[in-house]
C-alpha cells in the first residue's frame, strides 16, 4: 500500500498549489487556515514573513513551519521562495479568487466556469506522475478483469472508464451499487485489478469495495482529489485529480473533469502501449456499431434481414 504521511518530496512550482489544494483536508484547523491563504493569493503570502503570515492568519509562527512540512518543505522560508517562484509563473487571473457571485452575468459566468475547468486540467496534468500512471497502465495491461468503482458523479466517470477499456478489448465492469460492487470485489483474485474513485477519498460505498479487491489479492488503483485519503491508503497505486470546489460546483462536480482526464490518459497509454491489439479492437467495435447503425438508418425491415444473414453463418 502507498500512502505517505506528506506529499512525495517537495512539490515544484508547477504542481506547488495544487499540492496545497490536495492535502489540505488532512490539515489540522490552524493548518488549513494558512493552507487557504496560500490559495486565495499565493503571491501576497510570498511576500509575507512568517511574523506577517502568522498576524494574518491568527495562528502560531510553529503551526507555519508544521505547514510548510507537511506540504513537503524544510521549512516556512523555503516554502516562501517557493511561492513567489510559483506566483512569477502563474497567469495573472488565476491569482484572483473566482468563485460566482448570485449577480454575475452569462458571460462572467461562461468565463469563470471555463477558467476553472481550465486550471483544474492543468493542476491535474501537472500532478500526474508519469511513473505512476506507468505503473497502472503496466497492471491494466496485465488484468484479466477490470472492476471500476464509483458513486455519484464519480459513478459517471467509473462508466466511462468501463466503456473506453470494453472498447480496446478490456474486460472492464462499472459498479456504482455498493452491494454489486462488493459482490464483484469479493469474487476478485490475483490477476484483477480494482480502481476506485472518489474525489474525497473517503466514500464508503467505494473505499470498501477496493479494500475488499486488495484482500482477495487484485491490483488496486485509487483516483482521488486527496493523497491522504483511506482510499488512497488503500490502493497500491494513487492516481491524484486536482478540481477545484466553487459554492456552485462542491468538490464531487469539479472534480469531475479532473477526473476524465486521468481517465483519458491511463486509456490512451494502455491502447498505445498494447497497439495491436488495441487497434483491432477499436476497428472491430467500430464496425459493429456502423453496422447496427446503418440497418437502423434503412428501417426495420433491413435490420432483419441483416440479423437473419448472421444466424445463418
Amino acid at each position: 500500500m502507498s500512502q505517505p504521511s506528506a506529499p512525495s518530496g517537495r512539490p515544484s512550482t508547477e504542481t506547488l498549489v495544487a499540492t496545497v489544494r490536495a492535502v489540505l483536508p488532512s490539515l489540522t484547523p490552524a493548518g488549513r487556515t494558512i493552507a487557504r491563504l496560500i490559495l486565495d493569493d499565493p503571491a501576497t503570502a510570498a511576500r509575507h514573513t512568517i511574523t506577517e503570515l502568522s498576524a494574518a492568519s491568527g495562528t502560531s509562527q510553529a503551526t507555519i513551519v508544521r505547514t510548510a512540512r507537511a506540504l513537503g518543505f524544510s521549512g516556512y522560508s523555503e516554502l516562501r521562495l517557493a511561492l513567489a517562484a510559483a506566483a512569477a509563473g502563474e497567469r495573472r487571473d488565476r491569482l484572483v479568487p473566482g468563485d460566482l457571485g448570485p449577480e454575475d452575468p452569462l458571460a462572467e459566468v461562461i468565463a469563470k466556469v471555463a477558467r476553472a475547468e481550465t486550471d483544474a486540467l492543468a493542476d491535474t496534468a501537472a500532478q500526474l506522475d508519469p511513473d505512476r500512471l506507468g505503473a497502472v497502465v503496466g497492471a491494466l495491461a496485465a488484468a484479466r478483469r477490470v472492476g471500476v468503482y464509483g458513486v455519484g458523479a464519480s459513478g459517471l466517470v467509473a462508466a466511462d472508464m468501463a466503456q473506453k477499456l470494453l472498447r480496446i478489448g478490456v474486460a472492464a465492469h462499472a459498479f456504482t451499487d455498493v452491494h454489486l460492487a462488493l459482490t464483484g470485489a469479493a469474487l476478485a483474485g490475483p490477476g484483477d485489478v480494482a480502481v476506485g474513485i472518489s474525489c474525497s477519498g473517503e466514500t464508503p460505498d467505494v473505499v470498501e469495495p477496493v479494500a475488499t479487491a486488495a484482500r482477495a489479492g487484485a491490483v488496486t488503483v485509487a483516483v482521488t482529489n486527496h493523497p491522504r485519503s483511506t482510499l488512497a491508503a488503500t490502493a497500491a497505486h494513487v492516481l491524484i485529480s486536482a478540481g477545484r470546489e466553487t459554492d456552485f460546483r462542491p468538490g464531487a462536480l469539479a472534480s469531475r473533469i479532473s477526473q476524465l482526464m486521468i481517465v483519458d490518459c491511463v486509456f490512451v497509454a494502455l491502447a498505445h502501449r498494447t497497439f495491436d491489439a488495441s487497434e483491432g479492437a477499436l476497428t472491430a467495435t467500430k464496425d459493429a456499431l456502423d453496422r447496427y447503425l446503418t440497418g437502423v438508418r434503412r428501417g426495420s425491415g433491413s435490420m432483419s434481414s441483416q440479423l437473419d444473414g448472421l444466424g445463418k453463418n
